[in-house]
């Protein structure tokens, strides 16, 4: 029974690696395909010195992104102190100089047009030794949207295109999931949420290593259905100067979170040899402050902060 546990940990790393190169791929396509004018991603191969590497996915300045960033990482080594007490924060048995591997893949797209949403997704996982020296792993991840003009249909197709993904492993996935998220994005000194959330959650080892590689591979693979329908149907609709305005202030609360609150964000400032290029890689191009701006509760940009400030259900 050990012998076997352990091939299946051996063996989900291949799958794991597999799999996020395999969603990475399936939705570079899919948004160059959106690209009017045939703007393709750089694709950035890299190598980390204490061990691992990646491949790194940008456009940038592109007719219908603005910019887009698609990461693997295949990562292995040492986990430094900070990494150590992060975890430890969360309940896991740590001892010091603990020996860890993790992959993952990580989007942020940021769009053009200001009624297009700027959607993010991760799926990762993690292995280490517990201070016990026994191997511990878990997947993390998740697919939330940020738009910067609420439109009801898209928020419903894409919180039914993740409900669908995690019905097929059982109904309490998605309430539990859609309220961690909720609850995950909060910019905290705004009082306000990032965006209309989607799914987030972390440390999922039950109930068996394959049963949890299933559930990740469905919500991997629902996030082109999710999102680029979106982008189709709002990428040529008109916008104005103010519209682009508003955008660009949403985008600067977009990269409070990321530096101030994010996870994930953290954990790789803190491992040593990080690429800092690919973990930066979710902010946005263009981003604005403005002094005491506080939009009227009764136009479009009140109302989605409304949302902001109190989720609701979208199935």
């Amino acid at each position: 029974m050990m012998e076997q546990e352990e091939k299946n940990q051996s063996d989900i790393k291949v799958r794991m690696e597999e799999f996020v190169m395999r969603v990475q791929h399936d939705f570079c396509r899919a948004l160059e395909a959106e690209e009017t004018g045939g703007k393709k991603f750089r694709v950035d191969r890299w190598l980390r010195k204490e061990g691992g590497g990646g491949v790194t996915c940008v456009m940038q300045e592109g007719e219908t992104f603005e910019k887009a960033g698609v990461n693997v990482s295949v990562v292995h080594g040492t986990l430094p102190k900070g990494a150590v007490e992060q975890m430890r924060a969360r309940g896991k048995k740590m001892k010091e100089n603990v020996p860890f591997f993790a992959t993952g893949v990580s989007c942020v797209i940021h769009p053009r047009n200001p009624f297009v949403p700027t959607v993010h997704f991760n799926y990762r996982y993690f292995e280490v030794e517990d201070d016990t020296g026994d191997k511990i792993w878990w997947f993390g991840g998740g697919t939330d949207l940020t738009p910067y003009y609420l439109n009801e249909d898209d928020a419903k197709h894409f919180h039914k295109t993740l409900k669908q993904a995690c019905d097929k492993h059982g109904p309490a996935f998605y309430p539990k999931f859609k309220k961690w998220c909720d609850d995950y994005f909060v910019i905290s000194h705004r009082g306000e949420r990032r965006g209309i959330g989607g799914i987030f959650f972390d440390d999922l080892d039950k109930p068996s290593l394959e049963d949890c590689f299933k559930f990740i591979q469905s919500c991997g693979e629902s996030v082109v259905e999710s999102y680029v329908p979106l982008v189709n149907k709002h990428k040529n609709d008109p916008y104005t100067k103010e519209h682009r305005e508003w955008q660009l202030l949403r985008r600067g609360r977009y990269t409070e979170f990321n530096l101030v609150y994010d996870r994930g964000t953290k954990f790789g400032l803190f491992t040593p040899g990080a690429r800092f290029e690919s973990i930066l890689m979710s902010l946005p191009l263009y981003a604005k402050w403005e002094y005491m701006h506080i939009p009227d509760p009764s136009t479009p940009e009140g109302k989605l902060t409304e949302i902001l400030k109190n989720p609701r259900d979208w199935v």
